[in-house]
């Protein structure tokens, strides 16, 4: 029997100022982990001023997690110690295995209204993959599929599967689902989830109905945790909706953290930071 997956918890993100003074929405982060394992932050950096994001995140390290980056609009400029540098733009995702040890920096610039909008979802490393070679994923807006199903609902498969059409980005560790799903008006949406992972949606536009609870209705800035199940549900009434929708297989490890590092143990943190003082972080 198809068990649906009904609504755990409703949160709304919190403002809180990260790199050089950037303000951002930090949908949930630290201290939540537990319940969201594998992921570990989600924070939304949409803004129309550019005083809230133009001076960036400077150089900064990290180790024993990945970076999923979203932009929707405007650009992100990113270089780091490895020699790497790019652009992630419009409709882009980079999803960056930072692993042993990797130095970076991210600058949002708006478009030509000044506009910024993106989201950065960090994912852990079990034991066995926080050291593992750093790598990016680059992925460019017009390589991620978009389907319409026989309801209208349209979805953007960043990776995971939606009717037989499947995301660029596999053999990630987490075995993860990243979707940017759109449900127009008077209209629903069932997907199939894996029992057992962890499975949230974040809402970017509008307001809808998740396992049919009316409610509250779930609206924009606001995330919405299932419990478990073989399925999720979103529907809309008056108006359309447009939610990322993410799902990962839990680590159920031991989880120590501090800013950019998170690892397994007090002794491999304090390493992480000991080889960053003394420049032996990178591997």
């Amino acid at each position: 029997m198809v068990k649906e997956r009904g609504v755990l918890k409703i949160i709304a993100g919190k403002p809180v100022i990260e790199g050089d003074g950037v303000h951002l929405k930090r949908v949930f982060g630290f201290g939540e982990q537990p319940e969201f394992d594998p992921f570990l932050l989600l924070d939304d950096f949409r803004s129309t001023n550019p005083t809230d994001y133009e001076r960036g995140f400077p150089w900064h390290p990290h180790r024993g997690i990945e970076t999923i980056s979203y932009v929707l609009r405007g650009t992100v400029e990113h270089g780091d110690s490895l020699g790497n540098h790019g652009v992630i733009g419009r409709g882009d995702v980079q999803w960056m295995t930072a692993g042993s040890g990797i130095i970076h920096q991210e600058m949002p610039k708006g478009d030509q209204e000044g506009v910024m909008g993106g989201f950065q979802l960090w994912a852990n490393l079990p034991a066995s993959h926080k050291m593992m070679k750093p790598r990016y994923r680059d992925l460019k807006g017009s390589d991620i599929p978009v389907i319409t199903t026989d309801k209208g609902v349209q979805v953007r498969v960043i990776c995971g599967e939606v009717e037989g059409t499947s995301g660029p980005l596999r053999d990630i560790v987490i075995d993860p689902e990243y979707l940017d799903v759109s449900l127009p008006r008077d209209s629903e949406f069932v997907h199939p989830t894996k029992p057992g992972h962890t499975v949230f949606a974040y809402l970017i536009e509008g307001r809808g109905v998740f396992a049919g609870r009316k409610n509250p209705f779930v609206v924009n800035g606001s995330l919405v945790l299932f419990d478990n199940g073989d399925r999720m549900t979103a529907s809309t009434e008056e108006e359309p909706v447009r939610f990322l929708l993410v799902s990962g297989k839990p680590i159920g490890e031991p989880v120590v953290w501090s800013g950019p590092i998170v690892m397994n143990t007090r002794e491999e943190l304090e390493t992480a930071f000991r080889e960053f003082r003394d420049g032996t972080f990178i591997k």
